[in-house]
């Protein structure tokens, strides 16, 4: 009778875990990713300085992004770190997370769709994972540019059908950059030079929305894929707007505001 052999973390990984049992000198807790197997987080490596209580810093049933400090898998021991976690090391691992559970949403979605075994789906998950980081990647790449994208996965027709339709419903993630215009023109006709030259620069970009917000000022607004596209698309519109404002003796100003993504689905 063969034993199947517990896949175990390596030493420096971060993990995610959920706290199981808060004692005096730390907390237990299992790994969510490795099939619950449990580790301990010792109370020296839950914060920095001196901690009276442990259950001041985690709870039963909280889930804590982890680092992976000792494993010894002879005896199953794995030592684990809170306080050794950088805030974006933290920020990442729920992300990937987040993608994870997504994926596998997206997946259910196929198979009861497409009316798909789990061999099917095991299949299709192999096939996505030579190409991509996760399933959500794949899913918001079709979104983007097709089902033509994926094409050398060479995933059955039906199936493909199926990922496209979903695809298609899927809220693409995006980001969103600002600020606001401050432009006037004091000649008889400056009002119409000032909306021409916006009118211009929306007509150029449907990524590009200006709204009025009450004399001198106007807000700028770019929705793209990621921050470089977006600034990549502002700069040479701000320089147009200012150029065109300018030439007629108008004034300009351009002050940024905070940036921001949208929410993702």
């Amino acid at each position: 009778m063969s034993t199947e052999v517990q896949e175990m973390p390596e030493q420096g990984e971060i993990v995610l875990a959920t706290i199981t049992k808060v004692m005096d000198h730390g907390a237990y807790v299992t790994l969510d990713e490795y099939n619950g197997i449990q580790g301990f987080l010792h109370i020296s490596e839950i914060a920095p300085g001196w901690i009276r209580s442990v259950s001041k810093f985690v709870k039963d049933g909280e889930k804590k992004v982890l680092l992976v400090k000792k494993v010894n898998s002879d005896r199953g021991d794995i030592d684990l770190s809170l306080k050794q976690v950088s805030k974006d090391q933290k920020k990442q691992k729920l992300k990937e997370v987040k993608k994870f559970e997504k994926g596998k949403t997206l997946l259910e979605n196929v198979k009861e769709k497409g009316k798909l075994s789990d061999e099917d789906i095991e299949k299709l998950e192999d096939s996505i994972y030579s190409k991509f980081d996760s399933v959500y990647d794949a899913f918001i790449e079709i979104g983007r540019n097709g089902i033509e994208s994926i094409k050398e996965l060479k995933i059955p027709k039906k199936t493909a059908s199926v990922i496209e339709e979903i695809c298609s419903k899927i809220k693409l993630p995006s980001v969103e950059i600002r600020g606001i215009m401050e432009i006037t023109n004091n000649k008889s006709d400056g009002v119409e030079i000032i909306k021409k030259a916006l009118l211009d620069a929306t007509k150029k970009d449907s990524t590009i929305d200006i709204t009025y917000l009450g004399a001198p000022k106007y807000r700028l607004s770019i929705t793209a894929e990621d921050f470089k596209s977006a600034e990549k698309t502002l700069k040479p519109i701000i320089a147009e707007i200012q150029e065109n404002i300018e030439k007629k003796k108008g004034s300009f100003k351009f002050t940024r505001e905070e940036s921001k993504k949208t929410r993702e689905n």
